[in-house]
């Protein structure tokens, strides 16, 4: 259960570190859609983000689950 929270808190850390990558605003190249906020991004590209936290926190939690034995070992 604890590797469970741990890659929970690793995912969601690694999202939101790769949220803003890559990311153009409407209001950079005048593509404002009607109805939106000309900061909005064009091609927030999540699926891709998502796919990049999960490969982020399953490394995290793979680590974790090396080093926090090895300490409470000791």
């Amino acid at each position: 259960m604890s590797g469970l929270v741990v890659f929970t808190i690793a995912w969601w850390i690694c999202f939101f570190t790769v949220l803003p990558i890559g990311v153009q605003g409407q209001w950079e190249d005048g593509s404002t859609a009607d109805g939106t906020e000309e900061a909005a991004p064009k091609h927030p590209m999540i699926g891709k983000k998502a796919l990049w936290a999960t490969i982020g926190a399953v490394v995290i939690t793979a680590i974790a689950a090396v080093v926090v034995p090895r300490l409470l070992a000791q």
